[in-house]
């Protein structure tokens, strides 16, 4: 116990997720973002980009942070 600091964590634990993981959710992230900015920068509740682009770049980011969290390499994880 007194060995250890709290909140430290030890080198051999595995990371969460791979770098794919983080850059595809990094990219969903981004298109939600930019749905939403797209959205309010128009500024006008019956324009093209409110009613169209911006909900189809939206869902595509929010589809893209799912697959990105649920998406799991196998061949990746080592069982000891």
């Amino acid at each position: 116990m007194g060995s250890q600091k709290y909140g430290r964590r030890s080198s051999n634990q595995p990371m969460i997720f791979d770098a794919w993981n983080y850059k595809v959710l990094a990219l969903g992230l981004f298109l939600v973002i930019v749905g939403f900015s797209a959205m309010y920068l128009e500024n006008e509740v019956e324009g093209f980009i409110s009613l169209y682009i911006s909900p189809i770049v939206i869902m595509s980011g929010y589809a893209t942070v799912i697959l990105s969290i649920l998406k799991h390499d196998r061949n990746s994880s080592k069982t000891s």
